[in-house]
């Protein structure tokens, strides 16, 4: 049996990030749930606050999603969905 390891897109740790983050995470919390290094986490971390994605909040130590943040969240599961049947296709064909 062979495995594949499936390489996430930016958007798709982005997405994630933001998903633990809603309602409030830490980073342990975030790290663990989308499968990043702390290095990795970081970098996105800085990212997302300067695209005001999510915000740090100071007084309970967590990073929460914006409602900006949330948009992108949905507007890239509405992409997945779209490209969804384009990647079953291309790989029903490089099965054959």
């Amino acid at each position: 049996m062979e495995y594949r390891i499936k390489s996430r897109s930016r958007g798709d740790i982005i997405a994630q990030i933001l998903e633990v983050a809603n309602g409030g995470a830490g980073k342990t919390k975030i790290m663990f749930g989308a499968c990043s290094s702390y290095a990795q986490l970081m970098n996105y971390l800085v990212m997302l606050e300067s695209s005001e994605l999510v915000v740090y909040d100071k007084i309970d130590n967590l990073y929460k999603t914006t409602e900006k943040g949330l948009l992108f969240v949905k507007t890239h599961e509405q992409i997945d969905r779209m490209l969804k049947p384009m990647t079953n296709s291309n790989s029903d064909q490089m099965n054959n």
